[in-house]
């Protein structure tokens, strides 16, 4: 018998081949984390052996690295809207604007961390473990991504439209890692509260709009001051 994934076994699509590794990738390290996930493990939930696994990405970081690549370019298709509309926004950069587009990318944020729960749990693996293993996959293109995002946040600064004089963009680190915290701490509470459905449609609901309301209310300097 042929070993999964051998080209004897099936015929070989070297693109749905990487996909589903990939897949059981994302799958195995939201799981255990990078240290814990193991590459037979990967292997054997993908269906393709661990020759091809290192032909494809060279080891477990090469592995993890395109996990995390393709796990950033969906969240910064988030930001990438969010901030074209923001530095486009010239003239009707005001705090109802500002308050309003700040919504619009928390709430498609929540969803999307909502709809991918592997990304929340390899980012709280991450904190766990801080982000020791994200420092070794680390590029200028990461780094990039934050310098494009300066002056967007020098115009807000300047705009005196931020309620607090600490760092800017710790500031929106924070706000944004607000949301996939409480989706971590969701087992805890159904551990409090057993009698309550917390991950129910209309308690989400509630508690999407009082996350979104309690960041910009946190973040935004909504004083007659400001708005004028």
């Amino acid at each position: 018998m042929s070993e999964p994934g051998s080209r004897r076994g099936r015929a070989h699509d070297a693109e749905g081949a990487r996909e589903a590794i990939l897949n059981a990738a994302e799958e195995v390290f939201s799981e255990h984390g990078f240290d814990g996930a193991r590459i037979d493990v990967i292997a054997k939930t993908s269906g393709y052996n661990k020759s091809l696994i290192f032909q494809y990405f060279d080891d477990k970081l090469g592995l993890y690295n395109e996990v995390i690549r393709r796990l950033d370019k969906e969240a910064n298709q988030l930001q990438a809207t969010i901030l074209h509309e923001l530095l486009a926004d010239e003239i009707t950069f005001t705090i109802d604007r500002f308050k309003q587009l700040l919504r619009e990318f928390l709430s498609d944020y929540f969803d999307y961390v909502l709809q991918h729960e592997r990304v929340m749990r390899i980012y709280m693996w991450e904190l766990a473990e801080g982000w020791q293993t994200y420092a070794k996959i680390i590029s200028e293109r990461d780094r990039q991504d934050v310098v494009e995002f300066m002056p967007f946040l020098d115009r807000v600064k300047k705009a005196g439209l931020l309620r607090s004089s600490y760092a800017p963009m710790q500031q929106f680190v924070m706000a944004e890692f607000i949301i996939p915290s409480f989706l971590a701490a969701l087992p805890l509470y159904r551990l409090l509260v057993p009698e309550e459905d917390v991950s129910s449609p209309a308690i989400m609901a509630q508690a999407k709009e009082f996350i979104i309301d309690f960041v910009i209310r946190g973040l935004v300097n909504d004083t007659t001051e400001a708005n004028s």
